[in-house]
């Protein structure tokens, strides 16, 4: 009796040979049959369960996005009980910077899909739904502290919420080895240490130098 294919898995399976193309060989190698390769099946297998680029392009990036979001939970769920909002962007924050294997993948995959976006407008409005959903998130969080008197009534959220995206920028920075792993991880600390002015090491916050010291592990385990 023929063995019976998962369809989901398969198509994982698929993502994560994209995954691989994008971190091995960069974005230009991006084509369905490069895909395929990859994947060791053929091209019109690949077809078979993706019809387009774009399709393939999209199911990879959700599913790198998934994966990011359950590794955030992994690591509040470490902190217990209800972690302080400090910890809270804290993790979300490093998880989009690449500094281990599972978030560069995840970091390499959103450069890819933006500059897809940029000539796409299917992918396009895709991505950007996917990132006002994200933004979202992170003000809330910001938003909450603020109502809870964590974070000074006198600061808008819409800007701190900004400001704390902006250190997501220092990606090409890692990337291109322009600064290291711990110079990022001093200037993520320093900034949420000034938004939570007087928190000290809150809980589940840590100070500065103790934050910088437990992401550096939960990095090396990451790799």
């Amino acid at each position: 009796m023929p063995k019976q294919v998962d369809h989901q898995e398969r198509r994982e399976t698929i993502a994560r040979a994209l995954w691989r193309v994008v971190e091995q060989r960069g974005a230009r190698h991006l084509t369905l049959r490069e895909v395929a390769q990859e994947a060791g099946i053929s091209l019109g297998q690949l077809q078979h369960y993706f019809g387009s680029r774009a399709e393939l392009l999209g199911f990879a990036m959700d599913l790198a996005g998934e994966q990011s979001g359950q590794r955030v939970a992994r690591a509040l769920a470490e902190l217990g009980g209800r972690p302080h909002p400090r910890a809270v962007l804290r993790a979300m924050l490093l998880e989009l910077l690449p500094l281990h294997a599972g978030s560069r993948v995840t970091s390499r995959m959103g450069a890819a899909y933006v500059l897809e976006a940029l000539h796409d407008e299917e992918v396009r409005a895709r991505a950007r739904t996917g990132l006002l959903q994200g933004r979202a998130a992170v003000e809330q969080v910001v938003r909450q502290a603020i109502a809870d008197g964590l974070v000074g009534a006198d600061r808008d959220p819409v800007a701190e919420t900004d400001l704390l995206l902006a250190l997501t920028g220092f990606s090409t920075l890692l990337e291109l080895s322009v600064v290291g792993p711990e110079a990022v991880l001093t200037a993520v600390d320093g900034h949420l240490d000034r938004l939570f002015t007087g928190e000290g090491s809150g809980p589940g916050g840590g100070t500065g130098a103790g934050g910088s010291a437990g992401a550096g592990e939960g990095g090396a385990a990451g790799r």
